[in-house]
């Protein structure tokens, strides 16, 4: 699979402006031509996660009206923002995964840029993610603010996904989700990969749940999202989804020596 492509830091990614050497949750947001609504989104998660240790790594995915320099700007006064960006457009999946990448949580959380996805619903996320049993603890909007066009390309996808990976999401498209790092830097990466995280990571042997979570309206800009882009394209991937999942074994029983039977080994080896 080819790999992500480069993404550009800004100068204060790596320097003395973030102290946290490992955050519990790092908080990734692909934006593209967001500028307007990016200083409210950024506010209300430093107001929902005040009690926890976290970063915001934001990639600008090759936006045209400001986004860039509205996150430098902010980069300057706010020591857990990362700020990262794409020259052209690389993609909502290869924004994720490489964010991930350079990530420093054990969870991280993922919100659109838009500002649709409530930043609030991160700690109830956050809090079932931490009970140790799920890889991916995923939205599910039950009440949506968006036009008829966009709710009927999303029901179908969602129904056309769910019939056939079976991965007992109801809404695997809301962007908001709170996952496992490790998890997720192990799924394969491909070009759309974020739509089909439950079902990849259930094909990894991990187990997912969803939770109602709340829906927005978009308060400025467009959605660069419509039927071609989220039906079709989607209808390709499922295959390469399906094909992914057939050939997977996982979860396989597998025994190993239990710590009483590896001391004894051990003493046994130093007679």
């Amino acid at each position: 699979m080819n790999r992500p492509r480069r993404l550009q830091p800004h100068r204060a990614l790596l320097g003395t402006l973030h102290p946290l050497s490992q955050p519990l949750l790092s908080v990734i947001v692909p934006a593209r031509d967001e500028a307007q609504n990016l200083p409210g989104l950024l506010d209300e998660v430093a107001a929902c996660l005040n009690r926890i240790e976290y970063e915001v790594l934001v990639v600008d995915d090759g936006s045209i009206d400001g986004t860039w320099q509205v996150l430098k700007a902010r980069a300057g006064t706010d020591s857990r923002l990362r700020p990262l960006r794409h020259s052209s457009s690389a993609g909502q999946s290869t924004s994720l995964w490489q964010a991930a990448e350079l990530a420093r949580g054990t969870w991280l959380a993922t919100l659109d840029g838009d500002g649709q996805n409530d930043p609030a619903d991160v700690p109830r996320l956050l809090a079932r993610a931490q009970q140790g049993d799920v890889a991916l603890v995923a939205g599910h909007r039950t009440s949506r603010n968006d036009d008829w066009l966009k709710r009927m390309s999303s029901r179908v996808a969602n129904r056309v996904r769910s019939s056939l990976l079976r991965d007992g999401t109801p809404d695997t498209g809301c962007g908001l989700k709170v996952i496992s790092r490790a998890a997720f830097l192990a799924l394969p990466y491909f070009d759309h990969m974020h739509r089909f995280l439950p079902a990849l990571i259930q094909s990894q042997g991990g187990r997912c749940v969803s939770l109602p979570v709340a829906h927005r309206p978009r308060l400025s800009g467009k959605s660069h999202y419509g039927v071609n882009n989220r039906l079709w394209v989607g209808l390709v991937d499922l295959l390469g989804v399906i094909w992914l999942q057939r050939r997977s074994r996982l979860p396989a029983p597998i025994q190993v020596v239990s710590q009483v039977e590896e001391k004894a080994r051990e003493a046994t080896l130093q007679h």
